[in-house]
Formats: C-alpha cells, sequence, structure tokens
C-alpha cells in the first residue's frame, strides 16, 4: 500500500509550531473543509470581517466548496453549482457544474496546494523559517502555492509559463517571493519540469511542490471535491435519475481524482478524462500547443489513476475561446437570450473559466456518445472564472474586432449545438494501459521515477485506496500541531 510520507521531524516542527503561533495562525483540517459548520464560531466571526481574496490567516478556513459566494465577509452555506439548460447545451441530459470562482484566488488549486504543503508543516518536513516553497505550475497551481504560502508565513517561488494570461502574473506580482517565467505557454510543462531541475541543483533551501507528482494534490480531489460532487448530486437528484459520471480535464489529475471517489459510491459510473485537441497526448501518444489555459499536456501526471478512466476526449481550443466570447460579449448573450437560454443562466456564464468550458463542452460529448437523456446526470467542475481571463476578451477584440450577431450565430451552431462524438476514444483494458505506459518518458526517463513503482501502480491493487484513506491521519496531525501552536 502506498502513502504520503508522515514521517515527523521534530526539531524543524517545532520551529515550525513557533513561526505558526508567532503569525497567528490555525490550520483547518479536511473535515472542516469538506464540512464548515465544523469550524469555531470565533474563526467565523473574524472571517465576517476578511475579503475573500485577502492575505489573511484565517482566510484558510475558506479552502472549501461551500464559501458563500461574495467578495468580502461571506459565511459558509452548501456547496456553489449550476445547472446549464438544454437550451444552452444541446443535450437532454442534466449537466451540473462545481463553482470554483467562490475559493480565494478565485480557482479551487488553494485547496490542491494546501494538501501538499501542509502535511509537510506539520510533521516538519518542511521548515518554513529556512526553505522556500516552490510551485511549478501552468497557471492557477501556483497561485494557489503562492496565496497558501502567504497565509502559512512560508517564502515563495511561483512558476508558469510565459504565454499564461496577465491577470496570474499581475496578481503573483503581489504575493509570491518571486515569479520565474517558463518558455511556452499552456502545453509546454517540461520546461517547467527544466527549471525546477535547475533550481534542485542551485544551492537554495528548497522544497519543490510538483502538484503533477503530489499524492496530496490526489487526495484533497478525492476527499474534498469528491464530497462535494456527493452532496450536489444528493441534492439535485430528481426519482427516476441517474449519475453517469464526472468529465475533467487531466490538467495535474487532481481534479479527476474525485471520480475515483464517486466511481466507487457509483460503480457503473464513467469518468472521463478531457485534453485539447491540439495535443492530443492521451487519445493519440500526440503532442503541440494549444490555448485552453489551466489544463497542461504532453505528459501524463503521474498522479493520474488511468486504470480507472473510461473516456477520453479531445476538444478544440477554438471552442473555447470563441464560446468565451459568446457568453460574455453583450451581443452573445443577447443572442443566447434569443435561443431561449434563460437570463439567469447568461448572467452566470462568467463563472466559466477557460477550463471550465472545456470541461463543460466534454460532458456535452460525453452525453452525445452515450446517447443520455433527461434523467441522466453528468457533473463536472468548473476550476476559475472569466475573471482571470478579461485579457483574453481583449486581445482577441483586437485582433478579430467587434464581436458580431453573425458570430455569435456561428459559435453558438458550431462549437455548442454542433458539438459531435468526433476525437473521443472509450478505453478498453488495453488503451488504459497504454496511457499509463507514457508516464513511463516522463516520470522514469526524465524525473527520477523508478521502474518498480511505475508497475506497482498499474498491478497492486491497493496502491490508490493507500492515499485515499490518509485524510483522517493528516487531520489528527492538523489538530495535534494547532493544539501546541495554542491559538485553536
Amino acid at each position: 500500500m502506498s502513502k504520503i510520507d508522515l514521517t515527523i521531524h521534530p526539531e524543524r516542527r517545532k520551529r515550525a509550531i513557533q513561526r505558526t503561533k508567532e503569525r497567528n495562525i490555525i490550520i483547518p483540517t479536511y473535515a472542516q473543509m469538506k464540512d464548515p459548520t465544523k469550524i469555531p464560531d470565533r474563526v467565523k466571526e473574524e472571517l465576517a470581517k476578511v475579503g475573500l481574496w485577502d492575505l489573511h490567516p484565517r482566510n484558510l478556513f475558506r479552502i472549501t466548496w461551500k464559501n458563500e459566494p461574495k467578495a468580502s465577509g461571506g459565511a459558509f452555506g452548501g456547496v456553489n453549482y449550476l445547472e446549464l439548460p438544454s437550451a444552452l447545451t444541446g443535450v437532454s441530459a442534466r449537466i451540473i457544474v462545481l463553482v470554483g470562482k467562490w475559493f480565494p484566488t478565485g480557482a479551487h488549486k488553494v485547496g490542491a496546494a494546501f494538501s501538499c504543503l501542509v502535511p509537510r508543516l506539520v510533521t516538519g518536513q518542511f521548515d518554513p523559517t529556512t526553505q522556500k516553497a516552490v510551485w511549478p505550475s501552468t497557471g492557477n497551481y501556483c497561485r494557489g502555492g503562492a496565496y497558501d504560502s502567504a497565509l502559512l508565513a512560508c517564502e515563495s517561488i511561483a512558476i508558469l509559463p510565459e504565454g499564461m494570461s496577465r491577470e496570474r502574473f499581475d496578481w503573483l506580482a503581489k504575493v509570491a517571493g518571486e515569479t520565474i517565467k517558463t518558455p511556452g505557454s499552456e502545453s509546454n510543462v517540461k520546461e517547467i519540469f527544466d527549471k525546477c531541475n535547475e533550481l534542485r541543483h542551485s544551492g537554495q533551501d528548497l522544497m519543490i511542490f510538483d502538484q503533477f507528482q503530489e499524492f496530496g494534490n490526489y487526495l484533497w480531489h478525492y476527499e474534498v471535491t469528491g464530497h462535494a460532487l456527493e452532496e450536489v448530486l444528493k441534492a439535485t437528484l430528481r426519482p427516476g435519475d441517474r449519475y453517469r459520471g464526472l468529465t475533467s480535464a487531466t490538467g495535474s489529475a487532481g481534479t479527476i481524482a474525485s471520480g475515483d471517489y464517486m466511481k466507487q459510491l457509483f460503480p457503473e459510473s464513467k469518468i472521463a478524462a478531457s485534453e485539447a485537441l491540439q495535443c492530443p497526448t492521451l487519445l493519440e501518444n500526440g503532442f503541440g500547443s494549444h490555448r485552453i489555459e489551466g489544463i497542461g499536456d504532453k505528459h501524463v501526471p503521474w498522479i493520474h489513476n488511468t486504470k480507472n478512466t473510461d473516456l477520453v476526449v479531445a476538444i478544440d481550443d477554438n471552442a473555447v475561446v470563441n464560446l468565451a466570447r459568446l457568453f460574455n460579449e453583450p451581443v452573445g448573450q443577447k443572442y443566447l437570450a434569443a435561443k431561449g437560454v434563460p437570463a439567469e443562466t447568461i448572467d452566470q456564464l462568467g463563472l466559466l473559466g477557460f477550463s471550465g468550458i472545456s470541461n463543460v463542452l466534454t460532458a456535452i460529448k460525453m452525453a452525445k456518445y452515450y446517447e443520455m437523456g433527461q434523467n441522466d446526470v453528468v457533473l463536472t467542475v468548473l476550476t476559475d472564472s472569466m475573471e482571470l481571463y478579461q485579457s483574453r476578451l481583449h486581445e482577441m477584440h483586437a485582433e478579430f474586432g467587434a464581436y458580431s450577431e453573425s458570430d455569435a450565430a456561428a459559435d453558438f451552431a458550431r462549437w455548442l449545438m454542433g458539438q459531435s462524438t468526433d476525437n473521443m476514444l472509450e478505453l478498453r483494458y488495453t488503451d488504459r494501459r497504454r496511457v499509463h505506459n507514457l508516464k513511463y518518458y516522463t516520470w522514469i526517463e526524465q524525473q527520477g521515477k523508478t521502474y518498480e513503482e511505475i508497475q506497482a501502480m498499474w498491478y497492486q491493487d491497493d496502491f490508490w485506496t493507500g492515499f485515499q484513506k490518509q485524510a483522517d491521519e493528516i487531520d489528527e496531525l492538523i489538530v495535534e500541531f494547532n493544539n501546541e501552536v495554542g491559538l485553536s
């Protein structure tokens, strides 16, 4: 059975406790992230005066899907979600999306980063008094890591491709200790790994939290996002409805881990992994460059449980960028209203960032492929919102001119109603093994993993369940750490 290393380093842990006490930090548990009713009342009272994005240690308790959807002083409620009507999706199936905008930083990646850093902090493996936390990413994860580091009194280095949206860099300049731009754009993950290897040999005292191989990332989504999906499903299922599956971009393979949790509850459900058509790594062992920010590519993340993936779907990045205009330009919204999309849905389309649009298109293609009807439910996740892509809209306006009614009609017909079942593959056992084997080239040849590890990942029956069972163990360590800090 494989597990996250929770070995205690007493002397470093003492220093971490002292730093945490000095900075007035209390660390939440996984149980509190799943169920904010367990958060102490005095923490909630403090949060009433704190903005959602503020660099305040109590915002650690806002690492949850259940924040009240407001920018400042919000309390907690149910999971933030949205059901998309058939007038928008073009399918009868019910497509329901979890909303990531209402996390601090506007993206759920603060949770994945928390889950990588905190186990190392409370065990003393990471010393915030001497070490810097390094956050390699294609966008939101390094933002989440830099934010969590600031809240946990750690110095940080954010790494992301130079071609990412301007909003990310502007924000990081205010939060991260250092920001490193690597060559390329969304699909240039190898260049990020190369920079990490360079830093490892730089002589600095660093700890690199690589989301693509950190099982803390997997655990947070399995445990916290998985339970959020379950809660939404229980709240929305009608008599006769059936849960059919989850769609998620592979990205770092964090979010898709929530599908493992749901499949344990609903063994007949499917997990659909999506990627950009311009970089069809899982679909065709392919390569390329694309514009769907936040989903990586050109490698298979170490933490992707490919044995549990049922369907691979490739999404054209032209669909994503053009639908971003349709959903957010006034002319596009007017056209959607004329096509019968309810006003309350149109008002919320800004909740869909680039990867969110891609996830929704994957759900549409999945519904068409399996010929789903009105009692079939597909879940997916909106990592972030268009708040992080406004510069992209300005760039498209400058390049292509004003968005017209004919543009809206074409985009609606082609990219929504015209979605087909092309560029999809239902995975046989041998297909899943092929995708798994692609890990070899990145992780064994380049990143120092072993042949024995990659074999265990595929053939050892309890490999994945070992990580899945660690949330309670980590919670006990967090509670003990907080008690020694003396502020909880």
